[in-house]
């Protein structure tokens, strides 16, 4: 059979054009079988906000992406069609973003008259970490992690820019500076109220939410510092360990983009103990 070029150039946009959008919605389909299975498991409205680099166009382009406009007015139209009394679970696996959509989900989750719960398989950072605070309960992977809500004010920290002012006589310091540093002025008393009005809004006591509060946004750590398990529990954040199975399963099918050669590579299956080596650790103890 002869093969001309127009069937050629067919065949070739077939498969860089409907392929993947077929493979991308089988993918929809797996996470949607795999939230409800998650929902009917716990009773609950389970909504995912996972923000990795996926494939999107024939392209090929990976595009990052982080918490804006568009997440919260899809997740506040499924928290408004969630029943008063029906659990959330909110799955959250991001590197942060806008603190006013951050806040406004934040502030949502808080009004919600029955129990929500935060789940962090990864890491909640900055803007995410807002809206993990608006959780009854926040249940993280034992090396997941939270992060500080230091204001970032273009690309530098809104601390630094108010120590600037501090260490240099105001006549040396330009005026871009000047402005930048009023702006981090209210923007770190902003973040401030933020994080007070979502603890106390969840039963926290309002000193105890003013002094994590100040902690987080001091600077004290930089804006990428990793906030574990046990120095969020010391700090006194409602955290627990264990994240259902279903939630490693969905996040398998948030990939990252295949347009690149993978960093990180081993064979997926679970490994038990070797025969010799579960006789040899039972000698040992004497069993």
């Amino acid at each position: 059979m002869n093969i001309s070029i127009i069937d050629l150039l067919f065949i070739l946009f077939f498969i860089f054009t409907i392929v993947p959008i077929l493979q991308y919605r089988y993918l929809e389909f797996q996470r949607f079988s795999l939230i409800k299975q998650l929902e009917q498991k716990r009773k609950s409205r389970v909504i995912v906000l996972i923000h990795r680099q996926e494939v999107f166009s024939f392209l090929g382009l990976p595009f990052s992406r982080f918490i804006d406009i568009e997440d919260s007015e899809s997740i506040l139209r499924a928290i408004r069609l969630t029943p008063v009394d029906t659990p959330i679970d909110m799955i959250v696996h991001t590197p942060g973003g806008l603190v006013l959509a951050s806040e406004q989900i934040a502030k949502a989750l808080i009004k919600h008259q029955a129990k929500v719960t935060i789940f962090i398989p990864h890491y909640a950072m900055s803007g995410g970490s807002l809206i993990a605070f608006a959780g009854d309960e926040i249940v993280m992977d034992e090396n997941a992690v939270l992060s500080p809500l230091d204001p970032q004010i273009g690309e530098y920290p809104a601390v630094s820019l108010l120590n600037v002012l501090k260490q240099k006589p105001m006549k040396n310091i330009d005026d871009k500076t000047l402005v930048l540093a009023d702006v981090a002025k209210k923007g770190l008393k902003q973040v401030c109220e933020a994080i007070v009005d979502i603890l106390v809004g969840n039963n926290m006591k309002k000193e105890r939410a003013v002094e994590i509060a100040n902690l987080l946004s001091s600077g004290q750590w930089t804006h990428d510092y990793p906030i574990d398990y046990e120095i969020a529990k010391r700090i006194g954040l409602p955290v627990q360990v264990g994240l259902p199975g279903e939630i490693y399963q969905l996040m398998e099918l948030y990939p990252q983009s295949s347009g690149r050669r993978p960093s990180v590579q081993y064979i997926p299956v679970p490994y038990s103990p070797e025969p010799e080596r579960r006789k040899q650790t039972a000698n040992d103890k004497g069993l």
